[in-house]
């Protein structure tokens, strides 16, 4: 089964996808996309390290997600993305515009035959006003289409909001 967790900063969003891989019973690689640029980034980081399980294994990469999901999914093991928006900014901010095509359209291809348990986290950036710079407006639209083709693509999507899920598409929590 595969789930897109969708959620705004601090909603919940990390916290029940780390549930929901760690009541699955399998297995767990936690895929880190976060790159530490700064103290904040590096505390948020460090946050999330300290409440992984200490058994989970954890891959740190930053660019070429469907590569690694290639490699590492299994039916009988659970995998974790933490996070797919933070992976676009990653690709927005690399010098050849190609590998953002070509990393996005890899992905939405072979997440319908990845095996195993799957489990995507995303921020939802798309509810506030649209933004002022065309930078910023294109990381938006990217990310929306991004979640709109996971979503599609995945059995189960959940909303959080203030702690709380809310499952939008598939079986309840």
């Amino acid at each position: 089964m595969k789930t897109l967790v969708l959620g705004g900063v601090r909603s919940g969003k990390s916290r029940l996808a780390e549930r929901l891989a760690r009541d699955c019973g399998l297995p767990v690689t936690y895929i880190a996309t976060a790159q530490a640029g700064d103290d904040e980034m590096r505390e948020r980081i460090a946050a999330h390290r300290a409440r992984r399980s200490a058994d989970w294994a954890v891959i740190e990469e930053p660019l070429r997600l469907a590569s690694t999901l290639a490699q590492v999914c299994d039916p009988q093991r659970c995998v974790l993305v933490e996070c797919l928006t933070l992976w676009l900014t990653n690709l927005l901010c690399q010098a050849d515009p190609a590998l953002l095509e070509q990393e996005l359209n890899r992905l939405q291809a072979m997440v319908p035959a990845l095996p195993g348990r799957l489990v995507f986290v995303g921020n939802e950036v798309n509810l506030g006003v649209i933004p002022a710079d065309a930078l910023t407006r294109r990381y938006c639209d990217l990310a929306g289409t991004l979640h709109q083709e996971l979503a599609a693509r995945c059995e189960q999507v959940v909303l959080t909001v203030a702690g709380l899920p809310l499952v939008i598409k598939g079986a309840p929590l």
